[in-house]
Formats: C-alpha cells, sequence, structure tokens
C-alpha cells in the first residue's frame, strides 16, 4: 500500500472497548458480571468461572419490598436532604446541599424521577414521544446532573447493590481474593460515541478501567446464550439466525450465520438494525384508551387523586396481558381500577374495565407490525444473498408477549416444511417456499444479560462482524492531474513536490470491512459486494508515513471519519460524520526509528512509518500503534 505524507496521518484509539485480560489474570478463576443496562429496566447476572453453569440473576432489589424481579426499572432521582442539626453558617449554605438518591423500585408512584435516561447518552438517536428533553433538562439542571452523572449514579446503585448481593452469598474473603470483571450491555444501533460514554459512565461507577470492561451489543448477547440453548435442535454450518430483542423503548435485531459447531462459532450475516417499537409504546396506547373510555376528566381524576387505582391498572396491564394475552384464549380481559363507580356505557364494572379481545389487539398490532417489518428486512437482506434463514429468536421484556409470538408465527412460519430428504440439504431448503421457525426461550427476559455473563466467561463466540458505516481518516498524496483538481494542489516544502489534502482513506467499508488501496480502481460500493469479512481476532493492517521538523511536537492528532452513505466519497465532504479526534504520543517510539531525511535547500526532518491495526468488536472499534510490529505509545479518543 502507498505511504500518505501528510502530518495530519492517522493515529490510533485505546478505547478499552473489547481488550482481553491479561494473561496472568485470564488463567486465574473470576466473576464474571454481566450488566444489562436498558431503556426502561435493567438486569444483573453473575458467574463464578469454576462453576460456569450457575449462572445467578439478582432478583432482590431495595424498594422491592420482598418481591423478586429479574430486572430492575431504569429510573433514578434526587432530593435535597435538609441540613443537618440546623446548621446555617455562611460556608454550609454556599455548598452544594447534599442530595438523597432515589432508584429502582424506591420511588413513590407520584414522584418525579428521570426516565429513559439511558437514550440520551446517543444524540443520533430519536427519543420516543412519551421522553421529554425539555423535562428532563429540568430535572438535571435542578440538581446540578449532567446526563454522564446520571447514567453514572445510577450504575454505581447497581454496582453496589451488586456487590452487596455477592458477597452475601460468597462472603467477604472469598469476594476479597477473587477478581470480579464486568461486562455490560449496549444497543446494537449505539453509535461510538455513545458506546464510549457508556464505558466511562461504568467506569466512573466503580465497575472496574476501561482496560478490564467489556461491552457486547445486546442481541448479540442474547444470541450467545440463546443459540447455545438451543443448540440441540440440530444446528448445521451455513444457516441463518435473526436475534429480536424487543424491550420496553427500544428493539435490536441482528443476524448470524453458523461456521462452526464444535465450538459453536457464528458470523454476522446481515448489518444490525433497530427501531424505537418497545412495548411501552403499548403502555401509552393503553393510556388514551383508558381516557378514552372513562373520559378525560374521569381519567385525570384517577391520576391526580387515585394514584392507586391508576397503578394497579397499568400493573396488571404490564404484567399479565402484555405478557399472557393470546387471541385464542382471551376472548376479553377484565383490567381491576377499584374505586371506579360503575358505568355502563363506559364498560366499568365492580372496579374493573372490561376490554374486548379486538380492543386489546387494537393497542398491540401498530408496534406489533413495526417488529414484524423490521425483521421482513433482515430476513430480505439474508435471502438476498442466497442465505437460508432458518429461525428468528425472540428475546426481551416484549419478547416474553404470546401475542407478538403468535403474530410472529403466524406471519413467518406459514409455509409448508420443505419435502423430506433422507439426509437434510440447504438447496432443498432452498428450493422450497421457506418457513422460519420460531424460537421463544424460557429465559426471554434475561437472554441478554445471561449472554453478556457467557461473553466474559467463555470469550467470543462471533468470529467476524459487519459494519453499518464507512469508517476512514484523510490524508495527503502527491498531486496526479488526472485524479485531481489543480485548485486543491499546494506545494510541500519537505517533499518539494506538488500535493493533495483532504483525501479519504475508508478502512472499514459499510456492510463489508475491507483493507482499501489507492492502487484499486473499483468502487467502494463493487468492493463491499466482494470484500471478505473480518475477524476480530485478525486485524486490518494500513501503513502510514509522517514528517516531523526539529523541535515539533511528536504528539499528533487526527480524525476518524464516518458515512452512512451507499458510497463513500474519494475526498473530505460535507455531510461525513467526525466521531472522534485520535491523539497519538509518539514520544515513546526510540528516535532509531526515525529516519533523518533532508530537502535539496538543506532543510533536515524526521520521517517515522507507523502501522495502524485496526479491530471491530461487538460494541466498537479497537486500534493500536505499532511500529515495526512493536505497539508504541499512548493514545486517546476524544469522542465528539
Amino acid at each position: 500500500m502507498t505511504h500518505a505524507f501528510n502530518e495530519g496521518d492517522k493515529a490510533s484509539i485505546a478505547t478499552g472497548m473489547g481488550n482481553a485480560p491479561p494473561a496472568s489474570t485470564a488463567l486465574q478463576d473470576r466473576l464474571i458480571v454481566g450488566v444489562d443496562f436498558g431503556t426502561t429496566y435493567s438486569g444483573v447476572a453473575a458467574v463464578y468461572s469454576a462453576t460456569p453453569d450457575d449462572i445467578d440473576i439478582i432478583k432482590t432489589w431495595p424498594g422491592g419490598n420482598g418481591i423478586t424481579s429479574d430486572k430492575v426499572p431504569t429510573e433514578i432521582g434526587y432530593s435535597e436532604l435538609p441540613p443537618r442539626n440546623g446548621s446555617t453558617s455562611s460556608l454550609e449554605s454556599a455548598a452544594k446541599p447534599a442530595q438523597k438518591t432515589k432508584w429502582g423500585f424506591q420511588f413513590k408512584p407520584e414522584e418525579t424521577r428521570l426516565r429513559c435516561i439511558k437514550l440520551f447518552l446517543d444524540r443520533n438517536q430519536k427519543l420516543p414521544h412519551f421522553v421529554s428533553p425539555l423535562e428532563t433538562a429540568a430535572q438535571l439542571r435542578k440538581f446540578e446532573k449532567t446526563v454522564m452523572e446520571a447514567v453514572s449514579d445510577y450504575l454505581s446503585q447497581i454496582y453496589k447493590h451488586t456487590m452487596e448481593t455477592l458477597t452475601k452469598r460468597y462472603g467477604e474473603t472469598f469476594m476479597g481474593m477473587t477478581k470480579v470483571q464486568f461486562v455490560l450491555t449496549v444497543p446494537a444501533m449505539w453509535s461510538d460515541s455513545a458506546k464510549d460514554a457508556t464505558l466511562k459512565a461504568a467506569e466512573k461507577a466503580g465497575m472496574g478501567n476501561r482496560t478490564e470492561l467489556k461491552l457486547i451489543s445486546e442481541p448479540e448477547a442474547a444470541a450467545v446464550y440463546t443459540l447455545k440453548a438451543i443448540q440441540p435442535n440440530h444446528l448445521q454450518i451455513g444457516e441463518n439466525f435473526i436475534v429480536c430483542d424487543a424491550g420496553g423503548g427500544t428493539v435490536d435485531l441482528i443476524a448470524y450465520k453458523i461456521t462452526q459447531l464444535a465450538p459453536l462459532r457464528v458470523e454476522e450475516s446481515a448489518v444490525g438494525t433497530g427501531g424505537l417499537c418497545g412495548s411501552t409504546f403499548i403502555n401509552y396506547r393503553f393510556e388514551d384508551h383508558v381516557k378514552k373510555r372513562v373520559g378525560t376528566e374521569r381519567y385525570n381524576w384517577m391520576r391526580e387523586k387515585k394514584t392507586k387505582t391508576w397503578n394497579m391498572g397499568l400493573k396488571y396491564f404490564e404484567e399479565f396481558v402484555k405478557r399472557n394475552f393470546n387471541e385464542e384464549e382471551h376472548s376479553e380481559v377484565n383490567i381491576p381500577f377499584p374505586g371506579l363507580p360503575d358505568d355502563e356505557e363506559a364498560g366499568l364494572d365492580s372496579g374493573f374495565l372490561l376490554m374486548s379481545a379486538e380492543q386489546v389487539k387494537e393497542l398491540f398490532d401498530p408496534v406489533v407490525q413495526e417488529v414484524i417489518r423490521l425483521v421482513e428486512g433482515q430476513v430480505h437482506s439474508i435471502r438476498a444473498k442466497g442465505g437460508l434463514v432458518c429461525g428468528i429468536i425472540l428475546v426481551g421484556g416484549f419478547g416474553q408477549s404470546n401475542y407478538l409470538y403468535g403474530r410472529m408465527k403466524s406471519h413467518f412460519n406459514s409455509a409448508p416444511p420443505p419435502p423430506y430428504t433422507e439426509r437434510p440439504t440447504h438447496a432443498a431448503a432452498l428450493g422450497a417456499p421457506q418457513s422460519i421457525e420460531i424460537y421463544h426461550p424460557i429465559h426471554a427476559w434475561t437472554a441478554v444479560v445471561r449472554g453478556a455473563v457467557l461473553r466474559g466467561l467463555e470469550g467470543n463466540m462471533v468470529i467476524s462482524r459487519r459494519s453499518r458505516w464507512h469508517y476512514g481518516t484523510s490524508y495527503a498524496t502527491v498531486f496526479d492531474e488526472a485524479k485531481h483538481p489543480i485548485s486543491d494542489r499546494y506545494w510541500s516544502p519537505l517533499w518539494e513536490r506538488w500535493m493533495v489534502s483532504d483525501r479519504m482513506q475508508w478502512h472499514i467499508a459499510k456492510v463489508c470491512i475491507l483493507l482499501l488501496s489507492p492502487y484499486l480502481t473499483q468502487s467502494i460500493a463493487d468492493m463491499a459486494t466482494q470484500g471478505a469479512q473480518v475477524s476480530e481476532s485478525t486485524p486490518i493492517s494500513f501503513h502510514y508515513t509522517r514528517n516531523f521538523r526539529p523541535g515539533q511536537s511528536l504528539i499528533v492528532e487526527d480524525d476518524l471519519i464516518a458515512c452512512d452513505s451507499d458510497t463513500a466519497p474519494n475526498s473530505f465532504k460535507k455531510g461525513l460524520i467526525n466521531v472522534c479526534t485520535l491523539a497519538t504520543d509518539l514520544n515513546t517510539v526510540p528516535k532509531t526509528l526515525f529516519t533523518r531525511l533532508t530537502t535539496t535547500k538543506g532543510v533536515e526532518f524526521d520521517n517515522l512509518d507507523f502501522t495502524l491495526d485496526m479491530r471491530i468488536k461487538s460494541a466498537g472499534l479497537v486500534f493500536e500503534l505499532k511500529v515495526d510490529g512493536v505497539r508504541y505509545g499512548a493514545v486517546q479518543a476524544q469522542f465528539h
């Protein structure tokens, strides 16, 4: 590959995402803790490496009144504490008021709290209609908190409760001598900036430094668990499975193809997608339905004056109707609203609101149809490349819904099975109408956090991935009048030739991960169809050269650029996304590795060739700077 010549050549990222633990700790017994930091609910699981089949799900939470739950609400709030002993000294009055933090199940129904705070970590994501940026900002300002601080505070409560729970089980002596490693989950659609923010918040919460923390995308974590769970169902190499992680606020999808059975290994077969169509949207449709049935005035009275009545009805809808409703078994449902007077016209009788199966379906159907549309996109993407989709794995809180399962089954599993052959073949299946089996794991709600634990315990099951973006950096090169506009050229006094800058070099292509070379003449779109996927364990390497005048700083900066267009441009243009600024300290590179050069006018300068190794992992990109195959320098990434 040719060298780029600009002082703005590439550096590397050290985000800590997906880094393996040192060999000295990788072999010792560990406690792996998985944290599923969700939009509406969060969960925690733990496993001891010496007993890998014994996965613990934390089920008791502060404020839960002894009721067990696999997850805890992702909610946090603050309240000011009164001054101690009535002290009002000038020093204390000028200080920031002491605050009490509430989280999870600790709130009374009428108390304000921050909800869906996770979504504010990624500015690229749309917010659901029921999340108010203005209301959230007002609450944050009131208690002088940033989004990052609120997220870190919530994760701190998760961390504290997790460690207390594990200490009760294993004892203080065991916990004091055993390494605890945390694995956090993030949405497949998360931006690199949001992943970095999640790592920072977890680090601040006490879960470990960023070189020890691991991230895994939520649908990949679900796949790790559920594919292992269904492995006895005669999985075959070449089969594709789509994981649909349907949660409260969001739905994440990703597809995997089986590449190896023992041990089980898969590769991404379609780019991850997602959308805001979680089960919480059904809750808000339910609220609108109740308001129309009982009237706005009575509805507002119930919400404001009879909060226990409203919360009982909403809780029943949430825990029974959403999870268990099945139109074949339930011709009607009765929602408890104790204390509301009978109203035959509204359907209120003896403290119950009668809902017909058709009315319940009207609440579900728009949300379910959007989930099916997303899954259809994954199916079409795989089939367009000749792939065989053998199953859809339905997990997550919304994934527990019997109605969603039934609708998915009737939509994707309506075709007859392929003709019988003595030995199953993909050709026979592809030649017949394709029916896709829907898998509904027993532990659908905790599949993600169970998979996170297994990821930390067993290492990587996914051998290659696909990128949702083109990723690249800008560089300068020798002016070529056949390729470059003459207006773009400039004279380089060091290289003593005409140059052009702001040329784009795309190191990762959308859909397929490629190493691009200036010698290649195909368009990126053509290359994307031909390029092979790259394993996480096998980096893409590309080389650069950089010049330094005497006394010039050896701390270099550059920008990592992303593009979501199908075809990425050859030069820097508007619309490209500045992912992060890369800062690399080359002072640690031995001076003997620099080459001293001199221009024809006697100007001396140093030149350094270096290699950028890039890997794509479950939840982010990892870059390493190397010189002659040896890793050097401290590299930082400032995400934007």
